[in-house]
């Protein structure tokens, strides 16, 4: 899905912005001691094409990784340094989901993604204006940030000493300790009738449930899996390092499993908040998904290891 924005804020206005937030704390990573656990699904609910399956025992090296997806605040810190402009930024627009969207601007959408008719490729939409011009993050630096595109994330990756975390690495993590589960809390999504992670509510794509929003939330919203870390089903999509292939489970070694063989996609994990079951349940913890390396919109972000 191709992405895209307007123009930066002034430079004085992400010094107030850095200035508002302290930038996240990235320090507080989780560590990971080596893993290994069940991975992938062959259940009734996988998605056969993604290459959910064959389930197999895999087995990754320690490592650390951030508690939630970078936010706001961080990626303001981030471009605050280095004036980094993002691919959103360079292509002059990126994908917002329709009902996030005054109606009155819907109609002025310049095109529609094929198939994809609730995404509006909206002029001037970026990280710093998440729902186009006249939106702002100004309130909203501990919120995750949107409209980042792989490269993006690598670059902040880069400039912070850090890295995108492997798809297996992502899964052992988000597992939390709970292994062959639907997600980090056990197999069943709802408690006391509401989804205990911020997907859908209501009727997909036009009828969302009465005083719920079809946006993100704080990225340390919710309760946290075993492993203390947030929202790893739902909320906004995740950037992983790998290369996507439906072939991931049959090419890659059980031991540090990584598909580095160059593809035009990659591989995203976690679901977001438009995920539900009547159109896209790729909110569980096994479930995978992809997205050009360009690509940006108002539910994808990423979170960093190391």
């Amino acid at each position: 899905m191709p992405s895209g924005s307007g123009g930066d804020l002034p430079a004085r206005a992400l010094d107030a912005l850095a200035a508002q937030s302290d930038g996240g704390d990235s320090t507080q990573f989780a560590s990971i001691d080596a893993c290994e656990f069940t991975m992938g699904n062959d259940a009734s609910d996988a998605v056969a094409r993604d290459g959910e399956g064959p389930v197999r025992r895999v087995t990754v090296s320690a490592f650390a990784i951030a508690p939630s997806v970078v936010t706001n605040g961080e990626f303001t810190a981030f471009v605050r340094a280095t004036r980094y402009v993002t691919d959103a930024e360079r292509c002059g627009s990126s994908f917002v989901f329709y009902l996030q969207v005054p109606e009155a601007e819907r109609k002025q959408a310049r095109q529609i993604a094929a198939g994809l008719p609730w995404w509006l490729p909206l002029e001037h939409a970026s990280w710093q204006r998440p729902e186009g011009p006249g939106s702002h993050i100004h309130t909203r630096l501990d919120h995750p940030v949107v409209h980042v595109s792989w490269h993006d994330a690598q670059a902040y990756c880069t400039w912070a000493g850090v890295r995108l975390p492997s798809e297996a690495e992502w899964e052992c993590a988000a597992r939390g300790g709970l292994d062959g589960r639907r997600f980090a809390w056990g197999d069943a999504l709802m408690r006391d009738g509401v989804p205990r992670c911020n997907v859908w509510r209501g009727s997909f794509p036009h009828a969302p449930a009465e005083g719920w929003q079809p946006a993100p939330m704080p990225a340390m919203s919710n309760e946290p899996n075993g492993f203390g870390l947030y929202n790893v089903s739902g909320n906004v999509w995740e950037w992983c390092a790998d290369w996507f292939s439906p072939a991931y489970h049959v090419a890659t070694p059980l031991r540090d499993p990584l598909f580095a063989s160059p593809t035009d996609r990659r591989s995203m994990r976690g679901g977001s908040y438009l995920c539900h079951d009547s159109y896209c349940n790729r909110y569980r913890l096994a479930a995978r998904s992809s997205n050009t390396p360009t690509s940006a919109s108002s539910n994808l972000g990423f979170r960093v290891a190391r």
